[in-house]
């Protein structure tokens, strides 16, 4: 970015139906990796694949994946009922799991969302990808504005899209902490490699 270089010379592979930490400090490097993963970001050099197929301008490919930014961005006037509309052009979306985890987090589908508190934003988003069933999820700061309660919830609602589906999950965290019980393994970001 303008002349600083976040990344070099990374290499990574990452098995299917698997929870993969991916830990740095912040600036590290970890969201741009994510973003390049999904077909975001186009890198400088070599290639990023998912099923053996390069991502970027690849609909296909973006298809089996969703990217749950730190910052997710939605209009003013979205509440959590027409968001799923939104998604619903892009995926097929399970409307009933989408309800059931606004129901359990005990979120008002009809109020705007730029009305709620960090945490609840969170849980929206959370309900969404929940609901979308990728084959690759991944998660920027995922548990970052969550309760304890919800932590909980969706790190079970995680491990359940994993044995439902062979999810591959990639949560991205400056907290190895909050990793530490549901990762199969970690990848640390430091001196742009891993």
């Amino acid at each position: 970015f303008k002349d600083k270089e976040v990344l070099k010379n990374l290499c990574l592979t990452i098995e299917e139906g698997t929870v993969f930490g991916l830990v740095g400090i912040n600036g590290a490097g970890k969201s741009t990796l994510l973003r390049l993963i999904s077909g975001v970001y186009k890198p400088d050099g070599g290639s990023v694949l998912i099923d053996e197929e390069e991502v970027f301008e690849n609909e296909k490919a973006k298809s089996k994946i969703f990217f749950l930014p730190d910052e997710p961005y939605y209009d003013e006037n979205v509440t959590p009922q027409s968001l799923k509309d939104i998604y619903k052009v892009f995926y097929n979306l399970d409307e009933e799991h989408y309800f059931k985890y606004l129901k359990l987090f005990e979120i008002p589908i009809k109020k705007t969302i730029n009305k709620f508190s960090k945490g609840m934003k969170r849980q929206v988003f959370i309900a969404l990808a929940l609901a979308i069933k990728p084959k690759y999820l991944l998660l920027d700061e995922a548990f970052d504005g969550l309760d304890p309660l919800a932590r909980l919830t969706f790190k079970r609602a995680l491990i359940d899209l994993i044995d439902e589906k062979k999810t591959t999950i990639i949560i991205s965290s400056h907290s190895l902490r909050e990793l530490e019980d549901i990762c199969d393994s970690y990848g640390l970001i430091d001196n742009r490699n891993i």
